[in-house]
């Protein structure tokens, strides 16, 4: 058994399925797009080099003439209120266009370094605590404060009750021995 065709419902919709809010409200837009469709890619198409980009321009062009059908007073000139969109809307694109990256023939990033040797790092970790456990309990306690958990010298002074500047000069001392220890040299 065949299902009757709607009398307004397009052709090849089921009177069932069809509904009057699915038609298109403006049938003179259909008409206009299916007249006129090549005619204005070809125009988008001379916008941009990449023919889907040059469809998405259209689409975009014509949703944009869709929404201000009811504004538009003189429908003789549609191809040039489209061809407008068309460029605008181009124009917008390449506005916003943000370029990232540019084509070069050398890569100006250097070569990847080799990743660190995780024994070394150890080393290196167990020699700068052993050189930290050297220092003189206030010194090693503000040394730990500012490096280790990251504390200004503001929050330091007033985890330990001083001065900032007794933080900063006591720091200082501590650094400096640091930099004089033998375990550390290979570190400068």
């Amino acid at each position: 058994m065949t299902t009757p065709l709607c009398a307004n419902a397009p052709k090849g919709v089921s009177h069932a399925s069809y509904h009057p809010k699915h038609a298109p409200p403006y049938k003179s837009f259909s008409s206009y797009v299916r007249a006129r469709g090549p005619v204005l890619l070809r125009t988008a198409r001379s916008l941009t080099a990449n023919p889907s980009d040059a469809e998405d321009l259209l689409q975009t062009a014509l949703t944009k003439t869709y929404v201000a059908w009811d504004r538009i007073e003189d429908h003789r000139a549609l191809d040039g209120y489209v061809r407008r969109a068309l460029v605008n809307t181009r124009t917008s694109q390449w506005r916003k266009r943000k370029v990232d990256e540019f084509a070069c023939e050398e890569l100006p990033e250097p070569a990847g370094l080799p990743a660190p040797d995780p024994a070394e790092e150890r080393v290196l970790h167990d020699a700068m605590w052993r050189a930290v456990m050297k220092l003189p309990d206030r010194q090693r306690a503000m040394v730990v404060l500012r490096y280790y958990e990251d504390l200004s010298e503001v929050q330091t002074a007033e985890v330990l009750g001083v001065s900032v500047g007794t933080v900063k000069s006591a720091v200082s001392r501590a650094l400096g021995k640091l930099r004089q220890d033998p375990e550390l040299v290979p570190v400068r």
